[in-house]
């Protein structure tokens, strides 16, 4: 039987691995990851010194930090993307099983640092927030149980992998994360459909997320809070999203000028989940419309590349992940424009975090690890779901 090569490159024996990774790798994603992460560092030099003013820091604190935490993200990236995607699942596994832990023990050993959710393990010299790292390793998990689901005599792996999403969102609600819970249930969604879940069952999943924040709506203040100020046409300009909206409108086409913006003296949240506030108001329209060509090149490019991949597992595990960097992406955007509800989440690699910087590099490097070029293997083993 011939070999399928649609979209392969030949493979050259003895080829050392950096040349070989450098010739199958998507170079334009890579480049539009390192084009925001720029852009990231330029916006926390104009976002981050009045909040290091008003802690009695150093005025780069930040920003040196978020280039030293957006280094080992870019040294993770690399470093998974050079992997097989056989390597990139079995990371995936261990870690999904490590950063599962580390979420069902926050109620025990996390801290919520006077925000109201226990989200985070204080370090001392840094925090950590395990729900960021679990994200791309649940995915790949979800990935491989559905894919093996597939195979004969295969384990019941939509269904293990549905319980262990119920499970993974009631642990997020409870902290209470929505917005992370939200991430995960979509993503799931989207390869839970692509691995060929009748659309029934998909308007059924949907209907219960409904339901079930109709109930957090009932009985959570802080999520009926948010609800309520989003569904207020008036918006209280003492508000963040109040800061950001004035911002984004005073920053007009090309904006107020470098260093010329306000909102970061208002905002606590300049440097991370409003950072696009202070990028629209400094810079413009024309910066914003860059970041978001940045995000959409990513998805695009990786999906397109999806498309002709053969193997179950890579596809699912790949278009969940593109999935889940572009849905973080537009719900940072729509928040700060005030398209969605209120919600602390940090816009990858712009924004500063140490944990959500290090988990959006080890996403990237699975995909762009999914996404290379590579023989597509014999069209029998295919059938038999050989990997």
């Amino acid at each position: 039987m011939t070999e399928m090569v649609y979209g392969a490159v030949p493979v050259q024996t003895g080829e050392a691995i950096l040349p070989r990774w450098w010739r199958t790798v998507d170079r334009w994603t890579l480049g539009a990851v390192l084009l925001l992460f720029a852009i990231g560092i330029l916006l926390g030099f104009a976002s981050s010194p009045p909040l290091a003013a008003r802690t009695g820091l150093a005025p780069f604190h930040f920003v040196i930090r978020q280039g030293i935490f957006g280094t080992m993200a870019l040294v993770a990236m690399v470093s998974i993307s050079m992997m097989s995607p056989r390597m990139v699942r079995r990371l995936g596994v261990m870690g999904f099983f490590v950063a599962f832990a580390a979420v069902a023990l926050l109620p025990v050993f996390g801290t919520d640092y006077g925000k109201g959710a226990v989200r985070w393990y204080s370090l001392g010299f840094a925090s950590l927030q395990p729900s960021e790292f679990l994200k791309p390793t649940f995915v790949v998990f979800s990935a491989w149980l559905m894919s093996a689901s597939s195979d004969i005599f295969g384990p019941p792996g939509k269904k293990m992998s549905a319980f262990v999403m119920v499970v993974l969102v009631g642990l997020l609600v409870m902290q209470p994360d929505f917005g992370q819970a939200a991430l995960i249930l979509f993503s799931w969604a989207v390869m839970f459909f692509i691995a060929g879940a009748p659309l029934l069952i998909l308007v059924g999943i949907g209907g219960t997320a409904l339901l079930g924040g109709g109930i957090a709506y009932r009985f959570s203040e802080h999520f009926a809070r948010r609800i309520d100020g989003f569904l207020n046409p008036e918006i209280d300009p003492r508000t963040q999203l109040g800061y950001a909206a004035n911002a984004i409108q005073e920053g007009g086409f090309f904006g107020v000028g470098v260093g010329g913006g306000t909102v970061k003296w208002s905002l606590p949240d300049a440097h991370t989940d409003f950072i696009i506030a202070v990028a629209a108001e400094e810079y413009g329209l024309i910066l914003v419309l860059i970041i978001i060509a940045l995000f959409l090149l990513i998805t695009v490019r990786s999906m397109l590349r999806l498309l002709r991949e053969r193997d179950p597992f890579i596809r699912l595990a790949g278009t969940g992940l593109a999935t889940l960097f572009a849905l973080q992406a537009l719900i940072n955007l729509g928040v700060a424009a005030r398209l969605l509800p209120a919600k602390g989440m940090t816009l990858p690699f712009v924004s500063y975090g140490g944990s959500s910087l290090i988990a959006a590099g080890i996403a990237l490097g699975m995909l762009l690890s999914f996404t290379r070029h590579r023989p597509q293997g014999e069209l029998g083993d295919i059938l038999r779901g050989h990997r």
